[in-house]
């Protein structure tokens, strides 16, 4: 979704979005009726003077931070991306593996000259066309023999062009153990994860033997895509008996002396179906004249200048974190957004006059109380010029200060709480 030249990823979170918006108009509303009924109540200068402090302009900026911290963790949760910019995804390799049927029933002739040497002409058909793969190779029967994963094609066409189906150790149609191996192939070799994963599969029966069915959802979990041949038709076809790689003349037999005879079964085909099936890969069934590979070469050869091949792609650049850290910085001002203003309370200062008279003298030398005024009798006048002065007799000396006839003045703070 692109909304004002921004990119939205996951654009349903800017529903909850609205939601906290509405919550927003709600509060407001419901702050708008309270001042209404406010005013309804009495006068606002009496009703001042009933309240210690109005909370209402606090709490309302403490629901303007929630609200609006909301709306912004639903925008960062819908990443919104701004900025186009152009990124290289260079070529991915693909590698295919090829597993073809070596199994006595390929030398039938529905196909001409045979199912497996036609079948071999066109793997190394498909080899050429795909230029820049790599290849590795399965022949199997019985038993399965494989060739390991290389970037020399025509390694792979020379390795399956001198095999022969009388070569085999072991007769059969094994699909599932050959499949084992390919997939043992991909896996041994370090760089094949990264690259895209094809199995070629060219047979012309059904296992009797595995379940290639299951090995083949093994393939998908890997990444692995089975691409299916199936090579003859549903006819009977004699098997002819090779020499020397060419025919005798003669055709196999069973034990009672009957022509043995290949013929693709409707189980067969199901087999190979849900093979092809199982890994998202393609089936094809060989026509008279024609094996099929050649469809699936050309399907690999179109999925390598398109989806494999290097292109550039537009991308955009994540901005979720600016509203993201916008809302937490609002709730962290929501939280020292207090319901009244903050109280100083101190602690009153006792009375002077309870003081005892030394201490209150000698706050008063510290200056931690001011200057001291007394409060008892006042001190003797000095004599002035007027007065008489004495014959010259000797005064007499003063009375002790600290004595109980003349107790010591006791003075008090100017201005002070005892004043």
């Amino acid at each position: 979704m692109n909304l004002l030249g921004v990119n939205i990823v996951a654009p349903y979170f800017l529903l909850g979005a609205l939601a906290a918006l509405l919550y927003g108009l709600i509060i407001f509303v419901g702050g708008l009726r309270a001042r209404s009924a406010r005013i309804r109540f009495g006068q606002e200068k009496r009703i001042d003077a009933l309240v210690t402090h109005d909370a209402s302009k606090r709490r309302a900026w403490k629901g303007v931070c929630i609200v609006a911290a909301t709306v912004l963790a639903f925008i960062a949760a819908a990443r919104p991306q701004y900025g186009k910019a152009q990124r290289l995804i260079p070529a991915t390799n693909i590698d295919v593996v090829i597993v073809l049927d070596y199994s006595k029933s390929m030398y039938a002739q529905d196909v001409e000259p045979s199912r497996i040497f036609r079948a071999k002409l066109e793997v190394e058909s498909l080899v050429t066309k795909l230029r820049g793969a790599r290849f590795a190779a399965v022949a199997f029967a019985g038993e399965p023999i494989g060739y390991p994963l290389t970037s020399d094609g025509s390694a792979i066409a020379t390795f399956l062009r001198q095999l022969e189906p009388n070569d085999m150790p072991v007769g059969g149609t094994a699909i599932a153990r050959a499949l084992e191996h390919a997939r043992d192939i991909l896996r041994r070799d370090p760089k094949s994860k990264d690259h895209k994963k094809v199995i070629v599969l060219i047979t012309d029966g059904e296992d009797l033997e595995g379940s290639p069915v299951g090995v083949a959802k093994s393939l998908k979990e890997d990444g692995t895509t089975v691409h299916v041949v199936q090579i003859g038709g549903r006819s009977a076809e004699p098997i002819p008996i090779v020499e020397n790689g060419k025919p005798t003349g003669r055709y196999m037999e069973t034990p009672d002396g009957r022509p043995l005879t290949t013929e693709l079964t409707s189980r067969a085909e199901g087999q190979l179906k849900a093979v092809a099936t199982a890994t998202e890969g393609e089936y094809v069934s060989a026509e008279k004249g024609s094996t099929g590979i050649e469809v699936i070469a050309e399907k690999l050869q179109k999925q390598m200048k398109t989806e494999l091949s290097e292109r550039v792609e537009e991308v955009y650049a994540d901005v979720f974190m600016y509203p993201l850290m916008l809302a937490i910085l609002l709730l962290i001002i929501e939280a020292f957004i207090t319901d009244a203003p903050r109280r100083v309370f101190l602690r009153k200062a006792a009375p002077l006059a309870a003081m005892p008279p030394s201490l209150r003298l000698a706050l008063s030398k510290a200056g931690a109380i001011g200057a001291p005024v007394p409060i008892g009798p006042p001190p003797p006048a000095k004599p002035t010029g007027s007065e008489p002065q004495s014959n010259g007799a000797p005064k007499p000396p003063p009375a002790n200060p600290g004595s109980p006839s003349n107790p010591p003045p006791a003075y008090v703070k100017e201005g002070g709480p005892g004043a």
